[in-house]
């Protein structure tokens, strides 16, 4: 594990070289192939660890351990030397939560965390040259980064504030006592999460290994007066193959469309100088489609993997049946029907939106949107790219919102009209989507403004015109729950809302 690459490989590969064979064969790169069996693995040991490491047989501390030394070892053997930046920012992150006070412990703990991501991103980039599309420590450094200034916003929370500044998530999630060093550890490096993620909650991670956590998703739905008086302990079977075959099927994708649709078509010379727009319009949607599959591999098996260790329990729908979607990263179905822009965002990389809810969009004083994408933008790294889709994204966002408030309500009054509404606004989003996101995985300065110029700066110029000749409206307040905010698991919320 973590040899010396031999000097046919590239400086690139830092991390394991024993499946450089397997990695030949395939014609994959060695780090994406380490990446997959890292997976993989760790789905065998969620298993595993759900069965032989059950908190009736094992304490917390063992199941702590574990977890953190098989993290430890996925690490290093995908990451080789790197993983060091990994070790060291968890330390200091735990450095900053001892020794802070609780007033300002998540200012520090953010400008710590940031500081080193920011660093880190800027000397593999421009300094050391590590590459572009590969499969580096940037990424469990990223996870990291959202957990460490999560837990610190949420000890903050619940030693530096009072109860009746909090609103009721915030209440709920708050952490009224310090970790140890050890869960401290597990939280951050814990197998499950530490290479792919997501990002989650420190009281949902420790109630799950201290075997609390399906029981407190049952408490929290108020499942006793639904009508579900006596539940076993729910198996996580099904929802695990269900999104393996996901899994899969968006690999298949994946090794198909990106190769018949490559991102480099947006800059070839046929695209930018002899199709017509609406050619244009079509190709860019097609292309950034192919470019999708890739995160819905990636994140669909992180979410089985916490699922198979039997994390991932947020509590029974409304006929009983067993719900794994806490730590869900996207809704695909969701994403694909998407009306509107924020219903894309908000079922796109769900735990980082929740994450810069959380740090951010809820605290600012200030611009919270703005702010909150540019944030989105700084976390992602430092590619000029990111700064044009997560700009771009202010206005599109803004517009969005400026057109919703002051027409959808126009056509609620028949069936047909919404149906017409809905088509066009997906259509709408789509593309709104599609032509704001291409900065996104063309990375660089020379290629965006070529695709933005063959293509007019057209959503540019029609969102900043709805910006200003529309008039400002407030959202429509939404209505009060019948049930309190904290008995509510959010997913039966957002489905009610649905």
């Amino acid at each position: 594990m973590a040899a010396q690459p031999p000097a046919s490989l590239s400086y690139r590969t830092t991390g394991s070289t024993c499946l450089h064979p397997l990695s030949q064969l395939l014609g994959i790169p060695l780090d994406q192939v380490n990446f997959v069996a890292c997976q993989l693995f760790a789905l065998s040991a969620a298993f595993w660890f759900r069965i032989y490491l059950h908190p009736g047989k094992a304490n917390p501390e063992v199941r702590h351990t574990l977890a953190t030394i098989l993290g430890i070892y996925f690490v290093v053997f995908c990451f080789g030397w790197y993983s060091v930046h990994l070790f060291v920012m968890v330390l200091m992150g735990y450095g900053v939560m001892v020794t802070a006070s609780v007033s300002s412990i998540h200012r520090y703990s953010f400008l710590v965390a940031m500081g080193y991501l920011t660093l880190c991103h800027i000397s593999r980039i421009y300094i050391f040259h590590y590459g572009i599309l590969t499969t580096d420590f940037s990424g469990p450094l990223m996870i990291v980064t959202q957990k460490i200034t999560t837990l610190a916003f949420q000890v903050h929370d619940g030693l530096g504030r009072k109860a009746e500044d909090l609103s009721a998530e915030q209440l709920r999630l708050a952490v009224k006592v310090k970790p140890s060093l050890l869960e401290y550890l597990s939280y951050h490096l814990n197998f499950m999460s530490v290479i792919a993620g997501p990002c989650n909650n420190f009281k949902d991670y420790v109630a799950f290994i201290e075997g609390r956590h399906i029981h407190t998703k049952l408490l929290e739905v108020n499942w006793k007066q639904q009508g579900f008086h006596s539940l076993p302990e729910p198996s996580p079977n099904g929802a695990v193959i269900q999104k393996l075959c996901m899994t899969l099927m968006s690999l298949l994708l994946f090794l198909t469309l990106s190769k018949s649709f490559p991102v480099t078509f947006l800059i070839d010379d046929w695209f930018v100088h002899k199709a017509n727009f609406l050619s244009r319009l079509w190709y860019l949607y097609v292309v950034m489609q192919a470019a999708k599959p890739k995160y819905y591999f990636a994140w669909t098996l992180a979410d089985a993997v916490h699922n198979a260790a039997g994390f991932g329990f947020s509590g029974v729908d409304a006929d009983g049946n067993s719900r794994w979607d806490l730590l869900s990263n996207l809704n695909i179905w969701k994403i694909e029907t998407a009306t509107s822009f924020k219903m894309y965002l908000e079922n796109w990389n769900i735990q980082t939106s929740t994450w810069l809810k959380c740090v951010c969009y809820e605290r600012v004083p200030w611009y919270p949107t703005v702010l909150t994408f540019v944030l989105s933008a700084l976390w992602h790294g430092v590619y000029p790219g990111y700064y044009f889709t997560f700009l771009t994204g202010v206005p599109v966002t803004l517009a969005a919102r400026a057109v919703r408030n002051n027409y959808r309500h126009h056509f609620l009054s028949s069936k047909a009209q919404k149906i017409a509404y809905d088509i066009v606004t997906w259509a709408a989003t789509q593309l709104a989507v599609s032509y704001t996101a291409a900065p996104f995985v063309m990375l660089a300065v020379e290629p965006t403004i070529s695709l933005y110029k063959s293509m007019f700066f057209f959503l540019h110029i029609i969102c900043l015109l709805i910006i200003l000749l529309l008039p400002i409206k407030p959202r429509q307040p939404q209505r009060p729950s019948k049930c309190k905010a904290q008995m509510c698991s959010p997913n039966s919320v957002k489905k009610k809302a649905d």
